[in-house]
């Protein structure tokens, strides 16, 4: 056969004799070269060892030449079928071909490592665009919730100056329904100090005039409230601000109050009210117990 010595020569490089001939026959019987590059190209293919289902002249639709029998690859020439391939011959055509095969595959190799850097590179810049989207999307919740915030301490100030505005309101209400100015009692500066004693040896000191008083009041439901009012201020000032700041009743409605010593326990009068806390003694601090007013 013409392509005896390329089909041996492959097959002293290892590849498989059905193999060899079918890339000798697909490539045109081109040479061991061609063949080669078949083989190297079509190593993995599922369907590599798989035999043609018509010989070469059938496939090309012609008969090999006699430029296709010799050629670079190595085929042999008419005058070198008589006289054959010498024992160094062939082992010099092995050796490069073996070259050739090791040639081949460090080109594969190359080829398959860039091919792993290129999709290690997609791979990090993927994981680079995945980070940054997560942090544009961090910090617009991050800046949402700080909107958020803002707008909440903005409610929240606008419903204490609500708060202190009723309060004036309310007072100066009473002030008319009741007479005189509620609240208004000498400043520190203007009540008159008691007489300072010359020496240790000499009288007592005169008992201490309290301005303020710090009232804690007991809600029904544990908690409590915390205010600091006018000595001479009423006890009404006290309810109302209590009415004020105490949480929905269950039911959505709001009852009276009605406000109580701790110790001793006295339950103060609607007469009491309109008393200052310095005359009922809740001067300087006192606890009051908030208690539901039954309707008359």
């Amino acid at each position: 056969m013409a392509e005896l010595t390329a089909l041996e020569s492959l097959i002293e490089m290892g590849f498989p004799k059905g193999r060899a001939e079918k890339a000798l026959t697909l490539t045109g019987n081109q040479g061991i070269e061609a063949a080669m590059d078949w083989l190297m190209e079509h190593e993995d293919d599922p369907d590599v060892d798989e035999p043609l289902a018509t010989p070469l002249g059938h496939v090309l639709g012609r008969e090999p030449t006699s430029s296709e029998q010799g050629g670079p690859g190595g085929l042999r020439s008419p005058a070198e079928e008589k006289r054959g391939l010498s024992e160094e011959e062939r082992q010099e055509q092995t050796k490069r071909m073996m070259e050739l095969v090791a040639q081949k595959q460090r080109e594969r190799e190359e080829r398959e490592e860039r091919e792993a850097l290129e999709r290690e590179r997609q791979r990090r810049r993927q994981g680079q665009e995945l980070s940054a989207a997560r942090q544009r999307l961090q910090e617009d919740e991050m800046r949402r919730a700080a909107e958020e915030r803002r707008r909440e301490k903005a409610e929240e100030l606008a419903a204490r100056q609500r708060v202190r505005e009723k309060i004036e309101r309310d007072k100066a209400e009473r002030a008319k329904k009741y007479g005189g100015t509620v609240g208004s009692q000498p400043s520190p500066s203007t009540t008159e100090p008691g007489p300072v004693p010359s020496s240790p040896s000499q009288e007592p000191p005169t008992k201490r005039e309290y301005d303020q008083c710090r009232i804690q009041v007991r809600l029904p439901d544990g908690t409590s409230l915390t205010q600091t009012f006018r000595a001479r201020e009423q006890l009404a000032a006290v309810r109302l601000y209590v009415e004020l700041h105490r949480g929905e009743e269950p039911g959505g409605g709001q009852d009276p109050v009605q406000l109580l010593s701790g110790f001793p326990r006295r339950a103060f009068s609607e007469a009491d009210m309109e008393r200052p806390l310095q005359e009922l003694g809740l001067v300087p601090s006192a606890v009051l117990i908030v208690a539901k007013k039954c309707p008359s």
